[in-house]
């Protein structure tokens, strides 16, 4: 804090100017909140009628007559909302990974698609002439010769390189493996696909790919990401629209302990920077109101709600004036309540809870450079040119508490809002309570004139003739009560009323809006366990049906979710990863990302059984030439959710386990199966030799020992196809 007692009237002018300049731009962050928070109100009232309703509580525009004596709410709204967050968690994150993918483009820029290992020629093995078709096929040394003589020569001989070819160390600088570099970078690496079939080819891009990717899981998870993004979820389902901040830098404290020369152990603490998500509730989100979505605003505010402990946290963070946090401390609590947080919190309205927070306005968006200059805020070096600046402000309702040019390049607002259902014409979306609403009122209006109905039919109502009776008599009903009558006209003094029972007709129509209700929120109540069999679910291919036709709607869902969410969020991982990563980032390369929420549970099974079918097909011998096979089996481990690098051999492992897998084949061919029975070699008896089995007759048919016709069928002592000796 600045002690300013000892200062001249001319610094302190100087000081109190500044101040004032700094409080301008604390005005105009306030002027822009309480513009977003006049413009959302009635955004702010649907959401409390859908939280009321998901609660099961009467709204405070709902109003009962005298003789309404049932207050009963039937929370169908909650079991439709549980049913969709359910469906959505269980699409999303089905596999335990978060659905976002990085995936290489089409056509990579500056890292190459394909490359190959030019293999050293002492090290191939010296194949001889052979006779195929009566054309002499050179060994393998005269294979490589004729093929190194061809790859030198001089335009117009007639040896030019081949696409993707090379010889030697002809490309030194290896800007085609992008930041493969340092690992895959020595001479014999060579960009193109692989000239011949036994040279080692890589995917530079899709290796890349993957490591970003796996990068990015990796920070999620350290980060709880899966949490506050199934927070968000369950928000968008509830009020319509989800909001997730991030990534944003965070210092992450790694804990170590390093091994001292005494044979003690250390605790040396590193700090590093760490992205992080981070859950932000739609009530204290405050967008442009002029904006239908994040790209189109030109600011968002978003709403702390801060105890003096959190306050003081600001303290240690960056770029936060530490003097303008002491003074917002003394300045006292500011935080001021909205009429919905009551409601919210279902608080009486004769208690009123102590008011002991701050609010604190954290600013992102636009700002004109006069008005940092007004301030007397100095615009950062290469911005002077600029007439509109990207910043980040933390406010109060009188202070600055942190200004700074938006960090982040390219420049974007670190919040994602997506819609459970989209509205065209407004920022926020549509929740399923909103679509059931009418049907929840209705069905509770009908569940309460039934049970209303019932309390007068099921009761015993009497009509009295007290002119009939003795007066003073008790009144009460009882088994063996008697009235006692008096002299008058004969007639019955008592009769009993029976009042008609409707809450059959009532009930009826309670099923048939809940039945609206599964219509307007498309989850069907056998989707959540409806009970009762119904005429297409008697059978599991009916059930079957039935369930992939609600999954629809959901797919619709998620789908607004890898549209406005995890396309954006990977995007941000990404751009995030390449500008503040500490570590060796070995990463960059074209990358693109590919949100995987809808596919997450479809796409990766249906293209495994497609990849499992055509390497069925590949087992033809007169196919099998035309395809690379290792690819395709690490392509099939990788839709399997299997690391292909940890799995999968490459060609010259795998050349090793097929000639060690060969030999086994071989000497179990030989010695027969060990079973450890009689021809097992540790079994004490001994085995009889095998009986060679008759050489066939010589056939006399003229169909050449041929399967078909009277000289291929096996004889009498003949061997048969299976192997065994036919009885003679």
């Amino acid at each position: 804090m600045v002690d300013i007692t000892n200062k001249s009237d001319s610094e302190k002018k100087a000081q109190e100017q500044q101040e004032q300049n700094a409080n301008r731009l604390a005005s105009l962050v306030n002027l822009k909140f309480q513009a977003s928070e006049r413009a959302r109100q009635s955004d702010e009232d649907r959401w409390l009628e859908a939280f009321h309703n998901y609660r099961g509580k009467y709204y405070k525009n709902v109003h009962f007559r005298e003789h309404e004596k049932s207050r009963v709410f039937v929370k169908i709204t909650k079991t439709k909302v549980l049913a969709a967050y359910g469906q959505i968690v269980n699409v999303l994150f089905s596999a335990n990974k978060f659905p976002i993918s990085v995936e290489a483009t089409k056509v990579p820029e500056g890292v190459a698609e394909y490359a190959h290992l030019n293999p050293v020629t002492e090290n191939l093995q010296n194949v001889g002439p052979s006779i195929e078709g009566g054309m002499t096929v050179p060994s393998q040394p005269e294979q490589q010769q004729q093929q190194q003589e061809s790859l030198v020569g001089f335009d117009g001989d007639g040896r030019e390189l081949p696409p993707g070819a090379t010889f030697g160390g002809l490309s030194e600088d290896k800007e085609f493996l992008g930041s493969l570099k340092k690992e895959l970078g020595d001479d014999s690496v060579q960009e193109g696909s692989a000239p011949m079939p036994e040279m080692a080819q890589i995917k530079p891009a899709t290796k890349l790919a993957r490591r970003m990717e796996k990068l990015i899981h990796d920070q999620i998870d350290e980060s709880s990401g899966s949490q506050e993004l199934r927070s968000s979820i369950f928000e968008s389902v509830l009020l319509g629209t989800g909001i997730v901040k991030g990534p944003f830098t965070f210092n992450k404290t790694l804990h170590r302990y390093i091994k001292n020369e005494d044979g003690s152990r250390g605790y040396q603490p590193e700090t590093v920077k760490v992205p992080r998500l981070e859950f932000v509730s739609a009530w204290d989100f405050y967008p442009d109101p002029n904006a239908k979505n994040l790209e189109e605003c030109e600011y968002v505010v978003h709403r702390h709600k801060f105890n003096r402990k959190q306050l003081m946290e600001l303290l240690d963070k960056p770029f936060f004036d530490k003097d303008q946090v002491i003074e917002t401390l003394k300045d006292g609590p500011n935080y001021r309540n909205r009429t919905y947080e009551a409601e919210i919190r279902q608080e009486d309205s004769a208690y009123k809870s102590e008011n002991d927070r701050f609010e604190v306005l954290e600013y992102w968006g636009c700002i004109d450079k006069k008005v940092l200059e007004d301030a007397q805020i100095p615009v950062p070096e290469g911005m002077e040119t600029e007439d509109i600046l990207q910043i980040n402000a933390w406010a109060t309702d009188k202070r600055i508490l942190r200004m700074v040019i938006n960090p982040f390049k390219p420049y974007r607002i670190p919040y994602n809002a997506f819609p459970y259902e989209k509205n065209p014409y407004s920022f926020f979306g549509i929740g399923v309570p909103e679509n059931m609403s009418d049907a929840q009122q209705i069905m509770n209006g009908h569940a309460r004139m039934a049970i209303d109905n019932l309390a007068l039919s099921g009761s015993l109502v009497f009509d009295v003739d007290e002119s009939a009776l003795v007066s003073g008599q008790n009144m009460d009903v009882y088994p063996g009560k008697i009235f006692r009558r008096q002299a008058g006209m004969p007639g019955q003094a008592i009769h009993g009323l029976k009042f008609p029972n409707t809450s059959t007709e009532n009930m009826m129509m309670f099923d048939k809006f809940r039945q609206l209700a599964d219509e307007s929120t498309g989850i069907p109540s056998y989707s959540h366990g409806q009970t009762g069999v119904q005429s297409m679910t008697r059978t599991a291919s009916g059930m079957s049906m039935l369930l992939s036709a609600a999954n629809l709607n959901i797919k619709t869902v998620v789908k607004n979710l890898d549209d406005f969410l995890l396309k954006p969020l990977g995007e941000a991982y990404f751009q995030w990863n390449m500008q503040f990563y500490q570590g060796d980032l070995a990463v960059e390369g074209d990358l693109e990302i590919k949100a995987t929420g809808t596919s997450s549970l479809m796409q990766k099974e249906v293209r495994s059984q497609r990849l499992t079918m055509f390497l069925q097909s590949v087992q033809n011998p007169s196919i099998a030439p035309f395809v690379k096979i290792p690819a395709l089996v690490k392509e099939l481990a990788y839709t399997l959710d299997l690391d292909p690098e940890t799995i999968i051999n490459d060609p010259n492992e795998a050349e090793i386990y097929a000639k060690i897998i060969g030999l086994q084949n071989a000497r179990q061919q030989q010695t027969g199966p060990d079973t450890g029975g009689a021809n097992s070699p540790e079994s004490p008896m001994e085995v009889p030799e095998a009986v060679p089995p008759k050489q066939p007759r010589p056939d006399n048919s003229g169909i050449g020992n041929g399967t078909i016709g009277t000289g291929g069928v096996p004889q009498s002592g003949e061997v048969d196809f299976t192997g065994t000796v036919n009885p003679a």
